[in-house]
């Protein structure tokens, strides 16, 4: 059975940092490309960011790109999501995703909910002004 563990979550003032991290089981992690999404109240869930198997291609959405930071320790079954300058507008219970397979080269494609396979059950993350 996989499954995906979000950690790492928290209340942050504004202009802090936080690092999420999501632990899998279940399955082989070096075969799954890995994404972070986000979903904030009465929203919806919203791409963050993807990473593919040997971290050689990473995608971002454009309001994170320059302040948050994907990786993977393969040795550890973790992906990881650095987050920095964090903003209230970053407020959302994040959630990790596992694709399986190869990530797309498509970068629309990596973008959609429908690109993963499995999915954790999120975190909380909240920036206080």
């Amino acid at each position: 059975q996989v499954q995906l563990v979000e950690s790492g979550g928290g209340l942050v003032q504004a202009g802090g940092s936080l690092r999420l991290s999501c632990t899998a089981s279940g399955r082989t992690f070096s075969s799954d490309a890995m994404g972070w999404f986000r979903q904030a109240p009465g929203k919806d869930r919203d791409f963050v960011a993807a990473i593919s198997r040997n971290s050689g291609r990473t995608y971002y959405a454009d309001s994170v790109k320059g302040r948050f930071t994907i990786s993977r320790d393969n040795a550890k079954n973790t992906v990881y999501l650095q987050m920095n300058i964090l903003k209230p507008e970053d407020t959302a219970i994040y959630y990790c995703a596992a694709r399986v397979g190869g990530l797309s080269y498509n970068s629309a494609s990596v973008g959609r909910e429908s690109h993963y396979t499995y999915w954790g059950q999120g975190t909380q993350v909240t920036v206080s002004s």
